[in-house]
């Protein structure tokens, strides 16, 4: 099933000491690119949390927000930094002295003074810590699958139907594309009794000779049968068990080299104008295409 590269999901877990909630959410791009937001203390599950993503998607810039609150009393430390509390008593204690201050230096004073006492974040259990991010994180990745496969659904039926419409196109060129050599003859003679008058005399085997080269020039009916079967290719790459956007890129590169060549190899306005159509199918199916992983 065709899968689109843009998608959100969001997940939530909560256990008895943090409650974590994860974001994933995913633009085009040419390649597999994850980047993770997290809690510098939580690094350690980036790599599995990568994986994890790894997994489902193949293509497309992946954005992943993990953010962990109420972390539980168990999950923190109280620091005391003995250097920095001297040095603060000694420098007050000169500072007293070289101002004749009076005053007393208290011990609640001084644990007030900044990087004395620090609270320091402490996983214990980083096994239990990343099992609780990953399943946030997997329950977002349920929610970021099931729109991605939505929005690839509705990207398939489009370009099925953008397919099926370009192969009547090309029924009709070539329906109309063997009438190209006679159309020529009968424009070419009324040319020359344009410029000749009506009494000329026109030699119809000439007539004919320039009509058959006109029709070699203008023979259109490889190309015809390649972008017809672009078609058909393209829509069992979209109906395979396993679609893929690179394929489809390829594929529209070729759609357009032969929309091209019928569009300056016809020379007939009818076709022209048909072609036109086509072309506008083509780029259509192109910016499609762009969205598919």
């Amino acid at each position: 099933m065709i899968k689109s590269m843009t998608g959100f999901g969001r997940g939530e877990y909560a256990d008895d000491k943090r409650n974590v909630v994860a974001e994933i959410r995913s633009v085009n791009h040419r390649y597999c690119d994850i980047h993770v937001k997290m809690p510098r203390r939580y690094v350690f599950a980036e790599d599995r949390i990568k994986n994890l993503i790894k997994e489902k998607a193949r293509r497309g810039k992946i954005e992943v927000s993990v953010m962990v609150e109420n972390i539980g009393d168990a999950d923190v430390n109280i620091k005391l930094n003995t250097a920095v509390a001297k040095q603060y008593y000694d420098n007050l204690k000169q500072l007293s002295g070289e101002l004749e201050l009076d005053g007393e230096i208290t011990l609640e004073y001084l644990s007030s003074l900044p990087d004395v006492m620090k609270a320091i974040p402490d996983v214990e259990d980083e096994e239990e810590a990343a099992s609780a991010i990953l399943a946030a994180v997997s329950q977002a990745l349920d929610g970021f699958e099931t729109m991605r496969m939505t929005e690839g659904a509705k990207l398939a039926e489009d370009l099925i139907h953008r397919g099926n419409l370009i192969r009547d196109y090309v029924d009709s060129i070539g329906q109309r594309a063997p009438k190209l050599q006679e159309i020529y003859a009968g424009r070419l003679v009324e040319r020359i009794k344009e410029l000749l008058g009506d009494n000329v005399q026109i030699p119809e085997e000439r007539i004919a000779m320039e009509a058959a080269i006109f029709a070699d020039k203008s023979n259109i009916t490889e190309e015809l049968v390649r972008l017809d079967s672009h078609m058909l290719q393209m829509k069992k790459i979209i109906e395979s068990d396993s679609p893929e956007g690179k394929k489809l890129d390829f594929l529209v590169q070729e759609m357009n080299r032969e929309a091209n060549t019928i569009g300056s190899k016809a020379n007939d306005l009818d076709i022209t104008s048909i072609m036109l159509e086509i072309k506008s199918e083509v780029e259509k199916i192109r910016e499609q295409v762009q969205n598919i992983e």
